[in-house]
C-alpha cells in the first residue's frame, strides 16, 4: 500500500505513468545532484578555483557513485535534507586530499533545486511530445468526422446545430496554446540555482556571476541570479500543469456527457460494471475530470509555497516537495488517458462525415 494513487500497486493501472514517474524517483534525484557536483567542480577548475586534477577525480567519482540510501534517509530525519550526508559520503569516497574541493561554495538548496530543475526540464520535454500526439489525434478525428452534425449545448441545454469540427476545435485549441507555452518555458523557466549560503555567492566575490553562468551552461539550464526564496518560476510551471489537465478535463467532461446522450458518440474500450454487464462506462473521460480537479486544488498549495521567509524557508520548501510531484503525476496520467480516449472514439457526430 502506498500513500499515492499514482504509484499504487493497483490504482496505478489507471493513474500511473512510469515514464514521467521515473523522473521523481530517488535514483533520478540523486543522479541529478551528482551531475550538479560534477559540473560544479569542472567549472570551478576552469576558473582556477580548485585544482584541475581534483575536479577530474570528482567528476569521475560522481559518474559512478552510488550512495548509501539508508544513511541518506536517516540523515534527512535530522537535517531535513539529504545533501549534507550525500556530500559527506562523496568526500569520504574520494579521499582527504580532494574532499575539501567537493561542493565548494555551494549549499544544500543549490543542489536540491537544481536537481529539480534538471528533472522538470526533462518532464516538460516528455509532456510536449505527449501533448503533440493528442493534438495530432484530435486533428485526425476532425478530418474523419468533422463535417458531421452535433447539437450545440449552452448551460447544459440544447441550443443550435454545430459540427463535430466546432467541438473538436474547442478541445484542441487550448492544447495547442499549452504546447506553445511549454516551448516558451524551455527558454527561461528551467534555471540553475546557485547562490551559496544566503544567495550571495559570498565565497567567490566578483567572480560569482561568471561562475554561475558557466555552471548553468554546463548543465543546460538558464542562468538566473539566486531564486532560492523566489518561487514564482515553480508556481508558473505548476500553473501550466494545471492548465493542461484542466483543458483535458473539459475534453473528458464533454465526452462523458456525449456518451450519456448515446447517439452522438461511439467509444471502444469502455469500463465494465460488476452489477450491469451490459454497460461500458466512459472511464478515461471521467478520470480526466477528476485529474483536472485534483491539480486545480493542488495549485493553491503551490501558491501558498510562494511565501518564503527571508532568504530561505524550510516550511514552504517542504510543501513544494509534497505537492509538485503529485501534480506531475496527475498531468502524466491525464496525458496518457487523453491520448487513449481520442483513440477510443470510433465515431462522433449524428451523421457520417
Amino acid at each position: 500500500m502506498t500513500y499515492s494513487a499514482f504509484d499504487h500497486p493497483i490504482l496505478s493501472g489507471l493513474l500511473g505513468d512510469p515514464e514521467i514517474a521515473a523522473f521523481f524517483s530517488a535514483e533520478a534525484d540523486v543522479n541529478a545532484m551528482l551531475a550538479f557536483e560534477a559540473a560544479l567542480a569542472t567549472v570551478q577548475a576552469r576558473h582556477g578555483l580548485i585544482p584541475r586534477d581534483a575536479a577530474e577525480r570528482i567528476a569521475a567519482l560522481c559518474a559512478t557513485f552510488r550512495p548509501d540510501v539508508n544513511a541518506l534517509r536517516q540523515a534527512v530525519a535530522s537535517d531535513g535534507v539529504m545533501v549534507p550526508e550525500l556530500v559527506r559520503q562523496i568526500r569520504e569516497a574520494i579521499g582527504d586530499d580532494v574532499a575539501v574541493h567537493v561542493h565548494f561554495g555551494a549549499t544544500s538548496q543549490d543542489i536540491i533545486d537544481t536537481s529539480l530543475m534538471l528533472r522538470l526540464k526533462a518532464v516538460c520535454a516528455c509532456v510536449r511530445t505527449k501533448l503533440s500526439s493528442i493534438i495530432e489525434s484530435m486533428a485526425a478525428l476532425a478530418d474523419r468526422h468533422g463535417k458531421a452534425g452535433l447539437t450545440g449545448y449552452t448551460r447544459m441545454q440544447a441550443a443550435i446545430p454545430i459540427t463535430v469540427s466546432d467541438r473538436i476545435s474547442s478541445w484542441r485549441a487550448p492544447l495547442e496554446r499549452h504546447h506553445a507555452r511549454l516551448a516558451a518555458l524551455d527558454e527561461t523557466a528551467f534555471a540553475l540555482q546557485f547562490g551559496g549560503a544566503a544567495g550571495t555567492l559570498e565565497k567567490f566575490g566578483d567572480r560569482g556571476p561568471a561562475l554561475r553562468s558557466a555552471l548553468a551552461a554546463a548543465l543546460g539550464l538558464a542562468d538566473r541570479p539566486q531564486w532560492q526564496s523566489q518561487r514564482d518560476g515553480l508556481a508558473e510551471i505548476a500553473g501550466l500543469f494545471s492548465l493542461i489537465t484542466g483543458s483535458l478535463g473539459k475534453f473528458g467532461q464533454d465526452i462523458a456527457l456525449m456518451a450519456e446522450i448515446g447517439d452522438e458518440i461511439a467509444l471502444s474500450g469502455g469500463g465494465g460494471s460488476s452489477a450491469m454487464p451490459h454497460k461500458q462506462n466512459p472511464v478515461a473521460a471521467e478520470v480526466l475530470v477528476s485529474l483536472a480537479r485534483f491539480n486545480a486544488v493542488q495549485l493553491s498549495g503551490m501558491h501558498q509555497s510562494l511565501v518564503h521567509e527571508q532568504e530561505r524557508s524550510g516550511a514552504a520548501w517542504t510543501l513544494e516537495w509534497l505537492i509538485l510531484p503529485q501534480m506531475a503525476g496527475a498531468l502524466s496520467a491525464s496525458l496518457r488517458l487523453g491520448l487513449t480516449l481520442t483513440g477510443n472514439i470510433k465515431h462522433i457526430g449524428k451523421t457520417a462525415g
